[in-house]
């Protein structure tokens, strides 16, 4: 039973319901839960029974990022020729053919580099939406790759079943038998699905899209999901060209084509909702359905402004995805933050949102979109995931208000990265797993596939 004491941060950020901000902040934990928090003073006594202490001057701490939306198999696929300046259907169609030639190698490989690139830059727990399964691909090549890297992980068992003979977007050879999809759906919540406080890994069911599966296997995911107790996922009205096919195909508009599924409630986090109108935010404030704003993603295939703040003014919750690295081409958590800050902005005025409200999207609203009350701030009992930020390097020094500077003037990277209290970055480098190592396994991936292309 070590514990553990951080102490002399600059600023914590607790992201408590009180939103306290500590100056020389100290926090200390024990067997993966916070037993302490408060200034510097304060938990000084604890230094003598403390088995490590961290020091912490000149940075800020914060919980860590949650990233509530990705693709990770995509990170092999960033800048493709062809789909550089598309829009999502041309882009989709663009890639699909090679992510069909990926093998079980590739995906590990793809996971590994994405959650590396997360971690580094202070993400602390992400979802992956992995959808696309050539043969012998398997959602556990993912979940295994996640364990090494040390990341608390979100794995939902996406899937695609109307093709093209269908009137799907996706092409026939990439989609799968919808009995075969719950079969193996499943098999995967019963083999890796921890429902526990401070669990590691956790199993969503997650159809990919409604222009990519039919609404029968929509409403049996939604059972089968409430049936086994786990949380539900899908893109919903990403841009204009998915609202139209929602009304073209159903005859309804995004929001209650998810309604009528049973695709609403806290159980239910649904990305993207660039084009959700007034009634279905209110639906999704109602219901407390939740939403993953992936704003860079979103302005990469031109789909639009999501109304984050009409959103948050309605009580909708609302978390940051960074999206795959396909249509984002990075996994910067805090160049999320700053890019909804942005936006929201430039639509609606400077006064309209504040960076701390970017950084709680990035930290405590992502854990509750993804049903964490056990995470997303540091309080005392919740888990010891949080990020120390050095911000006196180049990127940040400068910065007054060092917590808007956070957003504003963002780090390139995090200096420490705990996860359950455990160090998955330390001085700025992987801890548990050798960054080459990473790197070189990405890359005979990557030549193979651009070998095939």
């Amino acid at each position: 039973m070590t514990l553990t004491l951080v102490r002399h941060a600059d600023v914590l950020v607790t992201m408590d319901d009180a939103r306290r901000e500590i100056a020389d902040g100290a926090m200390a934990f024990r067997n993966g839960a916070i037993v302490a928090v408060g200034t510097s003073v304060e938990l000084a006594p604890l230094a003598d029974e403390a088995d490590e202490v961290i020091e912490a001057r000149g940075c800020v701490i914060t919980p860590g990022l949650v990233n509530t939306h990705h693709h990770l198999f995509q990170t092999l696929t960033r800048a493709l020729p062809d789909a550089i300046n598309t829009s999502l259907f041309g882009w989709l169609k663009r890639l699909y053919p090679v992510w069909a030639q990926y093998r079980p190698e590739d995906v590990f490989a793809a996971t590994q580099l994405g959650l590396a690139e997360l971690a580094l830059s202070g993400c602390t727990m992400s979802s992956d939406h992995h959808y696309l399964f050539p043969e012998g691909v398997r959602l556990d090549d993912s979940i295994h790759a996640a364990r090494e890297i040390g990341l608390r992980f979100h794995a939902t068992r996406g899937s695609m079943s109307v093709g093209e003979s269908q009137g799907g977007l996706p092409p026939d050879s990439v989609v799968e038998d919808e009995e075969a999809i719950l079969a193996d759906t499943i098999r995967l919540i019963d083999a890796f699905h921890d429902p526990a406080e401070g669990a590691m890994l956790r199993v969503a069911v997650a159809p990919c899209s409604p222009f990519s599966v039919s609404p029968d296997l929509m409403r049996q995911s939604a059972l089968l999901a409430r049936d086994k107790g786990v949380m539900l996922h899908t893109h919903l009205a990403e841009d204009a060209d998915d609202v139209a096919f929602s009304l073209e195909r159903f005859g309804c508009r995004p929001g209650q084509y998810a309604e009528d599924l049973g695709w609403t409630g806290p159980d239910v986090w649904h990305a993207h909702c660039v084009q959700l109108d007034a009634a279905e935010i209110g639906l999704f404030a109602r219901t407390r359905t939740g939403v993953a704003h992936c704003p860079c993603s979103n302005c990469r295939l031109g789909s639009g402004i999501a109304p984050v703040r009409a959103m948050r003014d309605a009580g909708v919750l609302v978390g940051l995805g960074v999206d795959g690295s396909a249509s984002n081409d990075s996994g910067h958590l805090l160049n999320e933050a700053r890019q909804s800050l942005l936006l929201q902005r430039v639509q609606l005025g400077a006064d309209r949102f504040d960076p701390r409200e970017a950084l709680w999207l990035a930290t405590r609203g992502g854990a509750e979109v993804l049903g964490r009350s056990d995470c997303g701030s540091l309080e005392v009992g919740k888990r010891a995931d949080f990020a120390v930020w050095d911000m006196g390097d180049a990127a940040s020094l400068g910065v007054w208000d060092k917590v808007a500077g956070l957003i504003l003037a963002p780090p390139l990277a995090a200096r420490d990265v705990l996860v359950e209290g455990c160090g998955v970055v330390r001085n700025g480098d992987l801890a548990t797993v050798k960054r080459e190592t990473v790197l070189a396994a990405a890359s005979r991936s990557l030549d193979r596939l651009m070998s095939l292309a």
